[in-house]
């Protein structure tokens, strides 16, 4: 969420502007940990979002998070 804050940020935009995340999680049984991340980011409205499970991620991380944000 950070990484993804100082893309943001060098896009001239913010979290509150994000409308939709997709979220790749290794294990599903992480999904209420990366749940309390992921919603410390927003104060209103949460974008719309999808959480899958996949067998396998780039570099063998836990988590992958994508977002479509206004500019």
């Amino acid at each position: 969420m950070k990484n993804i804050g100082a893309i943001l940020t060098a896009a001239n935009t913010e979290y509150s502007k994000i409308v939709k995340t997709s979220i790749f999680l290794k294990d599903m049984n992480d999904f209420a940990k990366v749940n309390a991340v992921y919603g410390s980011y927003f104060n209103a409205e949460f974008p719309a979002r999808e959480t899958v499970q996949v067998s396998a991620l780039p570099k063998n991380v836990n988590v992958e998070i994508t977002v479509i944000a206004i500019v």
